[in-house]
């Protein structure tokens, strides 16, 4: 079974950069040809740290990696105040989410963007689009929890953080069953009854994830729900003047699996061998720890050859 990682980097690099501390450049790193002295990297540190792990324990034969763009989304022109309560990423954030396209080349990895979408549609676009290749597994890595919407079975899974950068875990159709009582396509409904106030969504006011669970196990679906309200005069009553708020939730939370991403077959994400670029990119940026780690990487791949073969022993693990 082959590998097919997606990466959700934005949302990677916002984690590490609140996980982590402020790192800079040393004037040492720069002397020696580096970036600038008090160059931010403490969040590239961290987006480095974990594809280096992920390349120690398994590297995926496949990959590419999303990011968001600073345009406004459809999502943004269907309601004007989604993501509106969030402040302005700080200028250190911003400089490190654009430096970070330079660390993925370097792990022989694609990026994508596309004006109007974000990288969630990105990921769901490619998820969709090889979710069926034979002997695949498809791996979405992401800080958050949108993309459970994607999983299904064991072949589109998603792995994501617990805490920090270091301590994940695998949602395959099982465990979303389990989490939440529905099935991942069902979280679509659940999240717009509900609402996601991390993304200024509203949901239906009243409807918390309790509620929202019941409704969509009893109903199937909001457009289910809201077809059979006339049989039960209280949830019309508490529901029914909030069709369109519920209706319009649902636009905005439902990832966009058609959006423009220019990959014609699976051979176009295969990975590259870029070892030695690996360690001299890290050498610009100060992460002598991470060359370390690197050339270790390197040793044990030699030493061990058929590691991946081991089942449950890679980051990916058996599922």
């Amino acid at each position: 079974m082959k590998t097919l990682l997606l990466i959700d980097a934005n949302s990677i690099i916002h984690r590490s950069f609140h996980a982590l501390p402020p790192f800079t450049v040393s004037s040492e790193a720069s002397a020696k040809g580096g970036k600038p002295v008090g160059t931010p990297t403490g969040a590239l540190y961290g987006l480095a740290s974990i594809m280096l792990k992920l390349w120690r324990e398994e590297k995926p034969d496949y990959a590419a990696a999303a990011f968001d763009r600073p345009e406004p989304t459809f999502r943004e022109e269907k309601y004007k105040e989604y993501k509106a309560q969030r402040p302005p990423a700080p200028d250190i954030l911003i400089s490190q989410l654009i430096e970070a396209h330079n660390i993925f080349p370097v792990f022989g990895i694609k990026t994508f963007e596309a004006p109007g979408h974000e990288a969630d549609d990105i990921i769901a676009t490619l998820a969709e689009k090889f979710a069926e290749e034979r002997d695949l597994r498809v791996v979405i890595l992401t800080g958050d929890k949108d993309t459970l919407q994607l999983v299904r079975g064991d072949k589109v899974v998603v792995r994501t953080f617990k805490k920090g950068v270091s301590d994940t875990m695998i949602y395959d159709e099982r465990a979303v069953e389990e989490k939440f009582g529905l099935k991942p396509n069902q979280l679509i409904d659940y999240k717009a009854l509900m609402g996601d106030p991390s993304d200024n969504i509203k949901g239906v006011p009243g409807v918390g994830p309790k509620t929202a669970a019941e409704l969509i196990k009893k109903f199937g679906s909001v457009e289910n729900l809201y077809r059979n309200l006339s049989g039960d005069p209280k949830l019309e009553k508490k529901l029914g003047p909030f069709r369109r708020e519920a209706e319009l939730s649902r636009e905005l939370v439902i990832l966009d699996r058609n959006a423009p991403v220019k990959v014609e077959k699976l051979e176009d994400l295969r990975v590259a061998d870029k070892e030695e670029a690996q360690k001299e990119y890290f050498h610009s940026l100060g992460f002598e720890t991470l060359v370390k780690r690197a050339e270790g990487a390197k040793e044990d791949g030699k030493n061990n050859p058929d590691k991946k073969s081991h089942a449950g022993s890679g980051l990916f693990g058996d599922l």
